[in-house]
């Protein structure tokens, strides 16, 4: 199962895009997503302070 950025919960801090560490993660229009690098270890959503990554 592929990580996701629930859009509505994502306050657009960008701890998850900082603690990834293949860069599969994006800023688009002020929100962040997940990219096809992802590569699932799970530390964006250990990071993200709201729960916002499944």
């Amino acid at each position: 199962m592929a990580l996701k950025i629930d859009k509505d919960s994502c306050v657009g801090c960008g701890t998850c895009a900082a603690t990834c560490p293949v860069g599969a993660i994006t800023e688009v229009d002020g929100k962040y997503e997940i990219g096809e690098d992802c590569v699932e270890c799970g530390a964006c959503a250990a990071s993200c302070p709201v729960g916002a990554i499944e």
